[in-house]
Parts: C-alpha cells; sequence; structure tokens
C-alpha cells in the first residue's frame, strides 16, 4: 500500500502517524538531517529505502548542538528544496519540527555519552555531542524507528549513537553508510558551501592527507604519533587551512593508539578560511 507523502511539524502527529505505521506491520527507518541536503545525504536515504517499509526523513538545524561563536544562524537552509531531492530518492514521510516545538520553554534535560564524547571533536566543541545525543534520542522517540541511518563522515556522532542505543536498550538498529566524495575526494558537506572557489582546492588536502598516512599504514609504519605527524604536515602544506587535529585513533574508543593493531581511525578537522571540515578514514586488515 502506497503512504501519501506528509510533513510533519508537531512531534505528537508525527508519533502518532509512525505508531499507526507499526501497528500496520510496516518497518520504519529514519534519515536525521540537519537539510541542505546533498549527494551523501540521498544516499543516507536510497540505503534505507532498500532496507524498510517506510522511510521518514527528519530535517532541523539542532540549536543544542552549536556553540555560542558556531555557525548556527547562517547554517543553509532550504526545506522546499531539500524535499524535491529527498522525495525521488525515496521518503515516504518527513518531520520538519521548529526549535520551540522540540525544546518547550524549561526544557533542561540532556543525555551525555561521558567518554566517546570527549575526544576528537568533542574537545574542542564542548556541549556539542550532548545535543547531538539528546536531539537524535527525542527524534528516535518521535519517529519510532526500527532501523536509523547516519553517513559514516560523521564517525565520532555514529559512535556516540551507536553507545547510547546499546546503553539506553532503544531496540534501533543503527547502520552506518560509506562516505560520499566528489572526484577530487573531497567529502560531502552542506559546508562545503561555504567555500570560495580557492578554498574548495585547498580543502582536497583532507583526503590526501588522509591517504598518505592511509599508504604508510599499509606499508609498515603502525605507530600512532607518526601517522599523525605524516597528516599534520601534509594538511600544513596548504596555506588557506588550518589543523585543528590530526588522530590515529582506536575505532572503538576514539582514543589515540600508541601502536595500531588490527585496525585503526584516521581522522582530521581543519578550518579552510572561516569553514570548519572533518574527514576520516578507516584503515582495517592489519594483522
Amino acid at each position: 500500500m502506497n503512504i501519501p507523502f506528509e510533513v510533519f511539524r508537531e512531534p505528537a502527529a508525527m508519533r502518532a502517524r509512525a505508531e499507526d505505521l507499526r501497528r500496520d506491520g510496516r518497518r520504519i527507518a529514519v534519515v536525521p538531517t540537519m537539510g541542505a541536503l546533498h549527494e551523501g545525504h540521498l544516499a543516507l536515504v536510497r540505503h534505507a529505502r532498500a532496507r524498510a517499509d517506510v522511510v521518514i526523513l527528519t530535517i532541523f538545524v539542532n540549536p543544542t548542538q552549536f556553540g555560542p561563536k558556531e555557525d548556527l544562524s547562517r547554517y543553509p537552509r532550504d526545506e522546499a528544496g531539500d524535499l524535491a531531492k529527498a522525495r525521488p530518492a525515496g521518503i515516504d514521510l518527513a518531520f520538519c519540527p521548529s526549535a520551540e516545538a522540540m525544546y518547550p520553554a524549561g526544557s533542561q534535560t540532556f543525555i551525555e555519552v561521558r567518554e566517546l564524547q570527549q575526544p576528537l571533536c568533542g574537545a574542542s566543541r564542548p556541549g556539542h555531542f550532548a545535543g547531538v545525543a539528546t536531539v537524535v534520542s527525542k527524534l528516535f522517540h518521535i519517529t519510532r524507528p526500527h532501523l536509523a541511518v547516519f553517513g559514516e563522515k560523521d564517525y565520532q556522532q555514529l559512535a556516540i549513537i551507536r553507545r547510547m542505543v546499546r546503553d539506553l536498550d532503544f531496540g534501533i538498529e543503527i547502520q552506518g553508510v560509506p562516505i560520499v566524495r566528489e572526484a577530487d575526494g573531497l567529502a560531502l558537506s552542506s559546508r562545503n558551501a561555504y567555500l570560495s572557489a580557492e578554498e574548495r582546492r585547498a580543502a582536497t588536502v583532507l583526503h590526501r592527507a588522509l591517504q598518505s598516512a592511509r599508504a604508510a599504514t599499509l606499508s609498515g609504519e603502525r605507530r600512532g604519533p607518526a601517522l599523525e605527524a605524516l597528516m599534520a604536515a601534509e594538511v600544513g602544506g596548504e596555506s588557506l587551512v588550518r589543523l585543528q587535529y590530526a588522530a590515529a585513533v582506536d575505532p572503538a574508543t576514539l582514543r589515540p593508539v600508541p601502536v595500531a593493531k588490527a585496525r585503526v581511525l584516521l581522522a582530521l578537522a581543519v578550518h579552510v578560511g572561516a569553514t570548519r571540515l572533518i574527514d576520516n578514514l578507516l584503515v582495517e586488515g592489519l594483522e
């Protein structure tokens, strides 16, 4: 049975619709986003479409995950354009709430995944991952999915959500989808729209640095600090790019590895001009 496309804005109405679908025996997948959709997001939708009866896209620019000096006010927003892209990719329903609907006056409850939120991006973005975990928890309660799909570009976010779901017994299957890249290796990101032509060219250094470290790892360099230094040196060769961190970490704990064993996550965060970008690459099969 086809499901008429609808856009929901109130949590209670979205939850009621999802509950009806569950009672009908439908398998629900949710794809949480902040909008400004690109091909990476559409890959998540297509992944969900192949694995569920009903696909719900959420679009919500979550204020609690932005710091006071971050880009909440200028974060790109284009709901109509996003829905026009997402519908052909396979969504059935959309949940596009306001901040007031998601955070009623007096809201004071947050979820923290204490250890996984500390390293990598968490070190420079206090409160960010508490905002992420909290809003994703709320979206799960509202959309009632069996399956949720996230991109692997935000590897730390994905790890935190998986841990939250396990620790709090959500009973939701979490699936990650590989990073979608441009032909020159740049990972797709909504923030790429901020880049000038020259900055866009410079941003390809992230992928080059990760690939250089991967090649070194596969050639026998397993010392974490040496891999980090290699990535930092590569990034340092681009005058428009300022390194925030270059990390070689355990994919499970996200803590630095003195020596890589079976697998290692190579991760970068940089500022290209005023725009913060992240990227990562998982290297496996080292033993």
